[in-house]
This record gives structure tokens, sequence and C-alpha cells, in this order.
């Protein structure tokens, strides 16, 4: 089946969620999870695994194990088309709508050292800017983890120092609950601004190899 839009149901259910978050909930509305959330999102990933690639779909469980939170559940659904080690291309459904992201999420210690050499060097750090620049211009919002200190081994004046901080980076965009998110106009959308962060994946992803 093609996809044909994620239904209100998928919001209501996420709001419902927040406010109830039990095993009893979950077990009573879990067929509204499967046909409003779980099988939308794999009919929208399977309709741009041509242009991107086959997504992991993250199950609904927290894990607790550690946690102080101790709810069961996600209060949100995602899914991951995964370029290079935790870099790629994200979507993700809640109560507060729809939003699509990019970038890299996370970096080992010799990953993240290839990608800040990558950002120091006189070609590759400008044209990373440039990407960026693009992408903000755009209406993305450029984010990720970052260090409030100058990471070791780094002047504090560097050029690009506000990049050296970065542990992830990331170009997110929220649909929130524009009526796009209910139709199967949603693909062609993601379709297109997944191409216009694919500059800054395929950056991350030429850089960050050890």
């Amino acid at each position: 089946m093609s996809f044909q839009g994620f239904p209100e149901a998928a919001l209501d259910f996420y709001d419902d969620l927040e406010m109830d978050n039990t095993k009893a909930f979950w077990e009573a509305h879990k067929e509204a999870y499967r046909t409003a959330i779980a099988g939308p999102m794999r009919e929208l990933t399977d309709a741009l695994a041509d242009d991107f690639g086959s997504a992991k779909i993250f199950r609904p469980y927290r894990d607790v194990r550690f946690a102080k939170d101790k709810t069961p559940y996600k209060t949100h659904q995602g899914a991951f088309v995964d370029v290079g080690p935790a870099t790629g291309y994200y979507i993700e459904l809640g109560a507060p709508g729809v939003r699509v992201g990019a970038g890299f999420y996370e970096a080992s210690s010799d990953r993240l050292a290839a990608i800040r050499a990558a950002i120091d060097h006189d070609l590759y750090g400008p044209e990373l800017t440039t990407i960026v620049a693009d992408l903000r211009r755009g209406g993305w919002e450029i984010g990720g983890e970052r260090l409030k200190t100058t990471p070791r081994g780094w002047p504090a004046d560097h050029p690009r120092i506000d990049f050296l901080r970065h542990k992830s980076l990331t170009a997110m965009r929220s649909y929130g609950f524009d009526r796009i998110i209910h139709t199967p106009d949603l693909v062609d959308r993601i379709r297109a601004d997944w191409r216009s962060t694919t500059p800054l994946v395929e950056w991350v992803s030429r850089h960050s190899i050890v």
C-alpha cells in the first residue's frame, strides 16, 4: 500500500500517550499505533528508499534501565536512513506533528577528530561553512551537541571555532500540523528537503572516515 498521509489519529495517540504513558494505555491502543503510526511510517520510508536508502524505524519502547524517567514508551516515532555511522536522514512524528532532519548525531573520538581536522582544513572547513549558511538561509535550524568551552588542542580564536565545538551537527525542520502531513504529498516534501541537506550528509561522510 502506498503512503496516504498520517491520520489525525496519529497525533491524537501521542497527545494521549503524553498524558498516560502506561502499559495499560498502550495495550488498549496498540492497534491505533499499528495502523495510524507504524504502518504509515513504513509506507513513507519505503516511498523514499529508492532515493535515500532503507530506513530503520525505531522501536516505540524506551530503554529505562539507567534512566530516572521510567515511563515505558517514547512519545514520538522516529525513523533514520543510515548513510554512515550515526550519519544520515531523520524523520519524526509526535504530538507536535512531523519534523525532518539530517546530519551526524554522535561520533566516536576518532571520527570526531577526523571531522575537526576537516573543519580546520583551508578548503574543507570553508566548504562546511557555506553548506551550513545555505541551510540556514533555507530555513533549517542548525543544532547538535556542543561543548561550552574550546575543545582541547584548538585555539579559542580559530575562525571556525563554533563548528569545532560541535560533537554532533544537525539540520532540522518542523512541519508541525501543516495539512501536508496528512496527505501523500508529504513524500515529495520530505524528498526535496532531504535532498537540500544532502551536501551536509555527504560532507560529514567524506570527512569522518578513520
